[in-house]
């Protein structure tokens, strides 16, 4: 019953980051369900879990998005996020994990260097997209990743939050629906990842309820805080 409770626990406290700064939420809480369910069920039931957090917050936010930007990026993201997917029941993940969080710290670093350079055309943001994709099949998670990209394009707040969002919720679909074809979701991590929903969700409204009241250089610095700290945690811990 701890352990349940616990998890209830991260799963709303997670979703809550993820409102506020539009990622991290999943790379703090896949570390928590490796903990509890083990490393193949964790990925699926996080998902799982993430999808209604996904959908409450693209839900929350449905006014500003950028739907043009959410097209360009799942060019790139629904193929790679099927063969990451279809890789995933094979592959060692520390290193990549471990790769993914030095890139998140060196674009971290870029972005305050010079911040214009990440602002990129289409071709390269569906490259962004189809990194993404490969990433969160093989990891659970990869919003540290793509997130100095979508600020770049000017997105904060809601516009933010909502588009990356929409963005993963695409992820999402594709992951489920392939782990569902090779078996990785099974029956018991599909109904608790569903389990977990009410939690996620009313730590996306939460989430939402704070985002709009930060002040727009305050919401800024709390994502590149966010993402220095999720940068350190793949690259420490790798994953």
């Amino acid at each position: 019953m701890l352990t349940a409770v616990l998890v209830v626990a991260a799963t709303f406290a997670t979703s809550v980051l993820s409102a506020v700064a539009g990622f991290g939420g999943g790379v703090l809480l896949l570390s928590v369900f490796i903990a509890v369910f083990g490393v193949r069920d964790a990925v699926a039931i996080l998902t799982v879990a993430q999808l209604a957090s996904t959908v409450s917050r693209v839900w929350f936010n449905r006014r500003e998005i950028d739907r043009r930007l959410v097209r360009v990026f799942s060019l790139g993201a629904v193929p790679a996020a099927v063969a990451g997917a279809l890789l995933f029941s094979a592959v060692s993940l520390p290193v990549l994990t471990r790769v993914i969080g030095a890139l998140v710290l060196a674009m971290v670093v870029w972005r305050r260097w010079r911040p214009r350079s990440l602002r990129l055309d289409d071709t390269a943001f569906a490259a962004v997209g189809a990194a993404s994709g490969f990433g969160s099949a093989l990891m659970g998670a990869a919003g540290p990743m793509v997130a100095p990209f979508f600020l770049a394009r000017g997105l904060v707040r809601g516009a933010y939050i909502g588009t990356e969002a929409a963005a993963a919720l695409v992820m999402h679909l594709v992951k489920l629906l392939v782990f569902g074809a090779v078996a990785v979701l099974t029956t018991s991590s599909a109904l608790t990842g569903l389990a977990l929903a009410p939690a996620a969700a009313a730590g996306a409204w939460a989430g939402k309820k704070i985002t709009d009241r930060l002040p727009v250089p305050v919401f800024v610095a709390v994502v590149e805080v966010a993402l220095v700290v999720a940068g350190l945690l793949l690259l420490i811990t790798g994953g």
